[in-house]
């Protein structure tokens, strides 16, 4: 059992850390099993929420895959994949907008708030937060960002709310698109000069064996991905996450990393903790 002086020692310790990102902003993308464990959704929300509260400019930005698959298998409509990223036809398009911008962004501000944080709920579609156009006909609605306004974000973070922010998006004709929820959040950190993205997934972070959490590459430079991908180690789904990492380190966002969702409270262990977790990304080599 943690004493109360050992409680204090922890205090005092997060405290250069707490110096570090106060008035900063930090972009968190959510998704993956802390999204539908609601112990985990308890402990990401108090998160947000505190690091809110010591003055940190949160970000949330979700996804919301399994329920998605969930609603269109209930509709009788197979959910295909490429490359890691959903096939969107229109029942997609239509169902990725009720699902993520509907149910499960609401829900997130209704639980934000029932721990004390304001929160508000923003899909792309809101004053045009986020643009896009077809990224490949094969993937049908699926959307290749053109443009990200984050006015709407930047205005409530300075009235101390916390933006929550599901990834569908629209072009001027009015079409959907569904947009993979970790390069919409680099695009919005870059677009935010954050300080962090955090994308919290499924796994301890990059690993070169996936089936070994022994394997994790606690730090990768950017420039040594492309290897990486060639030798399978970086493929399906980890694709447009690491893609999305990559994005972000070189549109000037400073600090990136891919966590384990499923560890409690892993947002505050990498943000306020020596020893943080997952993967970091940097940018150390000379890139042609």
């Amino acid at each position: 059992m943690i004493t109360n002086n050992q409680r204090a020692e922890i205090l005092a310790q997060a405290l250069p850390h707490i110096q570090e990102y106060n008035g900063k902003i930090v972009v968190v993308k959510y998704g993956g099993n802390a999204m539908i464990n609601e112990s985990l959704k308890s402990d990401v929300m108090q998160d947000i929420v505190l690091l809110n509260l010591i003055g940190v400019k949160v970000v949330l930005v979700h996804g919301g895959g399994p329920e998605l698959s969930a609603l269109l298998k209930r509709l009788g409509h197979e959910s295909k994949f490429v490359n890691g990223l959903r096939v969107t036809d229109d029942v997609t398009a239509e169902a990725a907008l009720m699902v993520l911008s509907g149910k499960i962004n609401k829900k997130l501000v209704a639980k934000i708030g029932s721990f004390g944080g304001r929160a508000v709920g923003l899909s792309g579609l809101d004053s045009g937060l986020i643009k896009a156009k077809t990224m490949d006909p094969e993937l049908g609605y699926v959307g290749d960002i053109t443009g990200i306004n984050a006015e709407p974000i930047t205005d409530l973070l300075e009235k101390g709310y916390i933006p929550v922010v599901s990834t569908v998006g629209c072009d001027d004709e009015e079409n959907i698109y569904n947009i993979n929820a970790d390069t919409a959040a680099a695009q919005i950190a870059a677009e935010l000069n954050a300080e962090s993205l955090v994308s919290m997934t499924d796994t301890p972070g990059l690993l070169r064996d996936k089936d070994d959490p022994s394997t994790l590459i606690s730090k990768i430079d950017v420039a040594d991905i492309p290897a990486l991908v060639e030798e399978g180690i970086i493929s399906g789904g980890m694709i447009p996450k690491v893609d999305g990492m990559v994005e972000a380190i070189r549109n000037g966002v400073k600090k990136v990393f891919i966590i384990d969702g499923r560890l409690p409270h892993a947002i505050l262990v990498e943000t306020l903790t020596d020893e943080g977790i997952g993967t970091m990304f940097v940018a150390e080599k000379t890139e042609d």
